[in-house]
This record gives structure tokens, C-alpha cells and sequence, in this order.
């Protein structure tokens, strides 16, 4: 006996099968490359203008943070903190954490909002800036409020005095620059788009 096909007698092998997806070939796009020469000089501008958000970050935090106070207790200048005025020092710290993560998400969020040089070397540039901001914002936030609680005469023995806040821990550091890489990168996965919607057209 003759083997069976499933096939109509009368249909012939050459007729295709009108129920079969027919499968088309996907064609092949080249795959995007890194801008680097044409990104470098907007990622200097980058880090430059996101350096330059240390300065309000350091006097925002001088003027929130809170100072500790401290009574005199000889002549030599020695200092002892008043009930629970040294939890200050961990509010310190929180304070300009809060405020270094606000700065880096708001240095995130712009950059990539510069849609013709997105990509790894502006973003690599805005977490630098970051971290440059950071440290301006640490070192000159100190000095701002080393100013604004200047002792300017000698205290006596017994006198309550503030002082400045200070910033004690450098892994603050990291709190700008890790927000901007992370803000980036996530709005980099929410686009999903191979050239980042580079390209306006």
C-alpha cells in the first residue's frame, strides 16, 4: 500500500498549504555604536555645569543642619555637649545625605533629558560631575557654617555656645554620584530604544 501524506489525492507537493505561517526573513540592522569623540566635549560641559550644583548644596545644608550646643567647662576651651546635642552629629550627616541624593537625581534626570548625546560618556561625565559636587558641597558647606556660628570673643567657664555642624563620615561621598548612575541607568532601561532616542527624527 502506498504511504499516506494527509494530503488531497488531487493536491500537488508544490501547492503550499494554505494553513502554514509563512515565516519572513527579519532584516538585519546595524548595530549602534558608541559616540565618543562627538559626546566628549558636551560631557565636559556636563561635569562642569553638574560641579557647580556643590555650591547651593553646601549652603543649603549649612543653613538646615543643626548645630550642636555646648557648655564650657574650663579655661582651656573644653567642651561638653549638652543632653542629647550629640545626636546632632548623626542629623548632620542625614541631612546632607537627603540633600546629596535630591542633587543627584535632580543631575541624573537633566542629563538625560540632553537626547542627542545620551549614551555611556555623558552619563559617565554626569557621575563624575556628581561626585565633584559632592565634595564641593561637603568642603564648602563646613565652611559656610563655620561662618555663620563664629565665636567671636572668648567664652567663660559655664557658657552655652553652638557649634558649627560638621560632616564626620567621607562614604557621603558616594551618595550624589551612585543617585545620578542610578537614575540614568534606570531611565536608560525604561527607554529600551537601541540608539536611546538619539536620533529626533
Amino acid at each position: 500500500m502506498g504511504e499516506t501524506t494527509g494530503k488531497p489525492a488531487h493536491l500537488s507537493s508544490s501547492v503550499p498549504d494554505p494553513w502554514s505561517v509563512p515565516v519572513l526573513p527579519r532584516p538585519r540592522r546595524p548595530h549602534p555604536k558608541v559616540v565618543v569623540k562627538a559626546d566628549l566635549l558636551p560631557a565636559v560641559s556636563v561635569l562642569s555645569t553638574a560641579g557647580l550644583l556643590g555650591f547651593p548644596l553646601a549652603w543649603l545644608w549649612s543653613r538646615l543642619a543643626p548645630p550642636q550646643r555646648m557648655r564650657v567647662i574650663n579655661d582651656r576651651g573644653g567642651l561638653a555637649p549638652l543632653e542629647l546635642e550629640s545626636w546632632h552629629r548623626f542629623d548632620d550627616l542625614a541631612v546632607y545625605g537627603f540633600l546629596a541624593l535630591g542633587a543627584g537625581l535632580l543631575i541624573g534626570i537633566v542629563t538625560w533629558l540632553l537626547r542627542e548625546r545620551r549614551g555611556p560618556v555623558v552619563m559617565i561625565a554626569a557621575t563624575g560631575g556628581a561626585a565633584l559636587a559632592g565634595w564641593l558641597g561637603t568642603t564648602m558647606g563646613v565652611s559656610f557654617a563655620n561662618g555663620r556660628y563664629e565665636i567671636t570673643s572668648a567664652p567663660a567657664v559655664g557658657d552655652v555656645i553652638a557649634k558649627a555642624p560638621q560632616i564626620e563620615s567621607p562614604w557621603i561621598l558616594l551618595a550624589a554620584p551612585l543617585m545620578t548612575a542610578l537614575a540614568y541607568t534606570l531611565l536608560t532601561a525604561w527607554n529600551g530604544r537601541e540608539d536611546l532616542g538619539r536620533r529626533l527624527g
